[in-house]
């Protein structure tokens, strides 16, 4: 493994990084995450999740050796919709900070595809959750910190709204066989769901990782949502299964045991 420190903003670093290495599949998953600090940084949010992202595929296309760029994406880009799930036919209607920064990524990506025929394609992920996420924000790795230490979770959500969760392998895999299959005509270009089109509602969720780390102790305090927050948010998956055969292997409860045993052993 070869390790380039850098930003995204840098489109010389960059460059020279693809070109030098003859870098012919890249995975862009650089960006501001967090939707609270979207929220307090728009500019910030769309210099890097917009720039950024094409800043990349400008370094992908000087570099010539390219044969795909994965481009991640976000559940949140449909906003509200009267329907679950979400296709990817649906409108984008995030309108939030975040959201839109990634409605900005993704027809970057598409005005990339289309004028120069660089072989994008986009993934819109829900929920990811799994080890190594230490935005103790978030539900899944704050409950288990909470919970690690006696602590009451707090759901802040009202504890209704519906999430689709998918185990971070899961997602690793989809990102993996669409790399594999970026070049063909009916993918390169394309938007694909990375969801399970089961979703869970966000108490729901804390009361199974809470039932997976043996407590019964503890009740979950659950808060008023906040302000901007989507309601309901669930992803078809059919259109990344037919182009590539993926399916969420993981149930919910056996990726919640990978999930707890690995920040038991980091906490």
């Amino acid at each position: 493994v070869s390790t380039v420190r850098g930003d995204v903003g840098d489109l010389g670093l960059m460059s020279e990084t693809l070109a030098q290495r003859d870098v012919e599949v890249v995975f862009h998953l650089a960006a501001q995450a967090i939707t609270s600090a979207a929220q307090r940084d728009l500019i910030g949010t769309l210099d890097t999740n917009v720039r950024g992202t094409w800043n990349v595929l400008e370094a992908a296309r000087r570099a010539g050796s390219v044969k795909a760029i994965v481009i991640a994406s976000s559940v949140k880009v449909y906003g509200e919709q009267p329907t679950l799930p979400f296709s990817e036919e649906a409108p984008l209607k995030g309108v939030e900070p975040y959201d839109a920064s990634k409605i900005g990524a993704e027809l970057v990506s598409s005005t990339y595809h289309g004028a120069y025929g660089l072989p994008v394609v986009i993934t819109r992920c829900g929920n990811l959750y799994g080890g190594g996420d230490l935005h103790w924000d978030r539900i899944v790795p704050g409950t288990i910190r909470a919970a690690t230490g006696g602590r009451v979770p707090v759901v802040r959500s009202g504890g209704t709204p519906l999430r689709d969760y998918v185990y971070v392998e899961d997602a690793i895999d989809a990102f993996l066989r669409l790399a594999q299959v970026a070049e063909q005509p009916a993918v390169a270009g394309q938007a694909f769901n990375v969801g399970t089109g089961a979703p869970v509602s966000e108490l729901k969720m804390t009361e199974q990782i809470l039932d997976v780390m043996g407590i019964d102790d503890l009740q979950p305090e659950v808060q008023p949502a906040s302000a901007g927050e989507i309601v309901h948010q669930s992803l078809a998956p059919d259109k990344l299964q037919r182009a590539t055969g993926w399916v969420a292997s993981r149930e919910l409860v056996d990726g919640l045991a990978r999930t707890v045993a690995w920040y038991r052993d980091y906490l």
